[in-house]
C-alpha cells in the first residue's frame, strides 16, 4: 500500500533533477510504499533523459508527459 506520493514538476531543471531524485529515493521507506511522479511539462532540455535513467534503477518512479502549460497548469 502506498503511503506517500511525491510529485515533481520538470521544466528546464537539468542541473537539479538528479539531486532532487536522489533526495527522494534516499528515504527510510521501502520503494513499494511510495511513488515518485515526474510531470514533464514539455521541457526542452535533457531533464527527461536523466529521469529515464533513474527509472531503470528505481521501480517507483514514473513520468507523465504533457505539452507545456506554463507555471499555473
Amino acid at each position: 500500500m502506498l503511503k506517500l506520493s511525491i510529485v515533481i514538476p520538470v521544466y528546464n531543471v537539468e542541473q537539479y533533477v538528479a539531486k532532487c531524485l536522489d533526495s527522494c529515493v534516499n528515504q527510510d521507506l521501502p520503494l513499494d510504499e511510495y511513488e515518485i511522479i515526474v510531470v514533464n511539462d514539455g521541457t526542452p532540455d535533457n531533464s527527461v533523459q536523466i529521469v529515464e535513467e533513474y527509472m531503470q534503477e528505481y521501480s517507483n518512479i514514473r513520468i507523465v508527459n504533457r505539452e507545456n502549460g506554463g507555471l499555473s497548469a
